[in-house]
């Protein structure tokens, strides 16, 4: 069972931001995946691996769409993606020297991130963005 589904509420009304949103809730769902199964173990470093790597791309791709559109809110909508970055990341790390476990508190942390963010941040960047041509 998936732990998170895409859902029209999610949209922030830029074609090619949600379809990249919908890639980071299937690495999510990944990861799940691999901890319901039992291969959290042996699948995780390499899901995690991919999972910042994706959302590093995904930022840098948001933000340019932001600054194009002269988005008033882009500096302190980067300061929230180097945070999550520095997250991910410090637990992948904690991960690779088996400091850390894949575990339900990190899935829901992951779940409950993401769709914070795009509910309550990045629905604020879409008219501005939708105004500017972006769709």
């Amino acid at each position: 069972m998936a732990l998170m589904t895409w859902d029209k509420k999610y949209s922030v009304g830029v074609k090619a931001i949600d379809s990249q949103h919908t890639v980071l809730f299937g690495l999510i769902n990944d990861l799940h995946d691999a901890m319901l199964k039992g291969e959290a173990k042996s699948m995780t470093g390499q899901l995690l691996k991919k999972l910042a790597d994706y959302t590093r791309t995904h930022f840098v791709e948001e933000e340019k769409m932001m600054e194009s559109a002269k988005y008033p809110g882009l500096s302190a909508h980067q300061v929230k993606h180097r945070e999550l970055i520095k997250q991910v990341e410090e637990y992948s790390a904690r991960f690779a020297r088996g400091e850390a476990t894949l575990n339900l508190h990190l899935m829901n942390f992951l779940r409950d991130w993401l769709t914070k963010h795009i509910l309550e941040v990045d629905h604020q960047y879409g008219p501005c963005l939708n105004n500017h041509g972006l769709k």
